[in-house]
């Protein structure tokens, strides 16, 4: 997936229907790679950047989401730590923080917000 989005608006991305129920899909947006995680018992996605920070490899995606601390986080594929889909706090490292953007569902639409 790939879009363009412009500052203060909500671009469309994909529906629902393209997301993984409970897993990422990567998609790129603005030359960036995003992970977007799709909860459907919350109606919700998450898109966080897809880049890991301890391995600098794009893989964020391809992690297993669950809950830790209270907290629904995303395990990184590579060494396994844990970041927050709400605010993409590293759970191990309070210095550590992914980027994350607002996201909304209407309808089967999958909305981004860069603001």
């Amino acid at each position: 997936m790939t879009a363009q989005l412009k500052p203060d608006t909500w671009t469309p991305i994909c529906t629902t229907n393209d997301l993984v129920p409970d897993s990422g899909v990567a998609a790129k947006i603005d030359n960036q790679q995003i992970a977007l995680f799709y909860l459907p018992d919350e109606h919700r996605v998450y898109a966080l950047a897809n880049k890991d920070p301890f391995s600098n490899a794009n893989v964020i995606a391809r992690g297993l989401t669950g809950d830790l601390q209270g907290k629904t986080v995303v395990a990184s594929p590579l060494y396994k730590q844990h970041f927050s889909l709400e605010d993409g706090q590293c759970l191990e490292d309070d210095s550590v923080r992914l980027d994350t953007w607002p996201a909304r569902i209407e309808g089967d639409h999958v909305y981004i917000s860069i603001q």
